[in-house]
C-alpha cells in the first residue's frame, strides 16, 4: 500500500512537471513567433526562457519550442487573456491564459470558478489589488549569504524590495528592471528557484477550513488546464 501511494504521488508529480513544461514551451513559442528567436533582442522571450530554466526545463525543450516558432511548423495563433474573479470567501484570483480558442477557454475558466463556489468577474474587478513586479526567489539552503549582505546586494542591483523568509529571499523589482537585477545577482553567483515577471498581491489573507479545501482544488483544476499559464491570488493556505 505504501508503495502504491508513493507511486501515485510520484505519478502526479511527474504529470504536474510535464504540464508545466508544456505551458512553458507554449509561452516560449508565442514570444519567439511574435518577437523573433533572439532572446537578447526579445525581452519577453528572454523572460520566458529564464522562467523555464528556473523550473529546470531541459534545454532541448526550449530550443525545440523556438525552432517550431521560427519554422512556423503550424499556423496556430495564441492570444494572451487575463481572466479575473473571486474564490470562496471572496478572495481575488487572476488567471493568465494563452489560447487559440477564446470561447473554449472562457467557458473552461468560468466552469472551474463556478464548480468550487467562486465566480468569474469582469476585467478589472480584482486586478487593482495586484501590482505587476519582477520576482526572484533565492533558496537560503543553497546560499549562505547573510540577510544584511543579501539585502544590500539586491538593492544596489536595482531591486525595489527584499522579503526575508525563513527558507528564502524574495527579491522584488520593477518589471523593466527585472533583467538588470537578475543579471547583476547572477554575476555575484546567485541562482534562483523562481524568476519571472508576475502579478503580486498588495495584501494577502489566510484561507482556512472548507474554503481552503475548495481553493486548493480550484488551483489544481487551473493547473490541469492546458490553456492556463499562471494563476495569481491574494490568499495563503496554511497547512496544518
Amino acid at each position: 500500500m505504501k508503495f502504491k501511494l508513493f507511486k501515485d504521488r510520484k505519478g502526479k508529480a511527474d504529470q504536474a512537471k510535464n504540464n508545466k513544461f508544456v505551458k512553458l514551451a507554449r509561452e516560449i513559442y508565442v514570444h519567439a513567433k511574435r518577437g523573433g528567436p533572439n532572446p537578447e533582442a526579445n525581452f519577453a522571450l528572454k523572460t520566458a526562457i529564464t522562467a523555464a530554466r528556473a523550473e529546470q526545463m531541459p534545454v532541448d525543450n526550449i530550443e525545440r519550442a523556438i525552432k517550431k516558432a521560427v519554422g512556423n511548423a503550424d499556423n496556430v495563433e495564441y492570444e494572451e487573456i487575463m481572466y479575473e474573479g473571486y474564490g470562496p470567501g471572496g478572495v481575488a484570483i487572476m488567471v493568465k491564459c494563452l489560447t487559440d480558442n477564446r470561447n473554449r477557454t472562457a467557458a473552461d475558466v468560468r466552469s472551474i470558478f463556478n464548480k468550487r463556489s467562486g465566480n468569474m468577474g469582469e476585467s478589472g474587478c480584482v486586478s487593482y489589488m495586484f501590482d505587476e513586479k519582477g520576482l526572484l526567489v533565492i533558496d537560503r539552503e543553497d546560499n549562505e549569504t547573510d540577510e544584511d549582505t543579501m539585502i544590500m546586494q539586491a538593492l544596489e542591483s536595482g531591486a525595489e524590495d527584499v522579503i526575508v523568509n525563513e527558507d528564502s529571499f524574495e527579491i522584488i523589482t520593477h518589471p523593466h528592471e527585472f533583467e538588470q537585477v537578475k543579471n547583476a545577482l547572477e554575476k555575484e553567483g546567485f541562482a534562483f528557484t523562481t524568476a519571472g515577471v508576475r502579478w503580486l498581491p498588495q495584501t494577502s489573507v489566510t484561507a482556512e477550513g472548507e474554503n481552503a479545501d475548495k481553493l486548493s482544488k480550484m488551483m489544481d483544476a487551473f493547473d490541469d488546464n492546458d490553456d492556463v499559464q499562471d494563476v495569481y491570488v491574494n490568499f495563503e493556505i496554511v497547512e496544518e
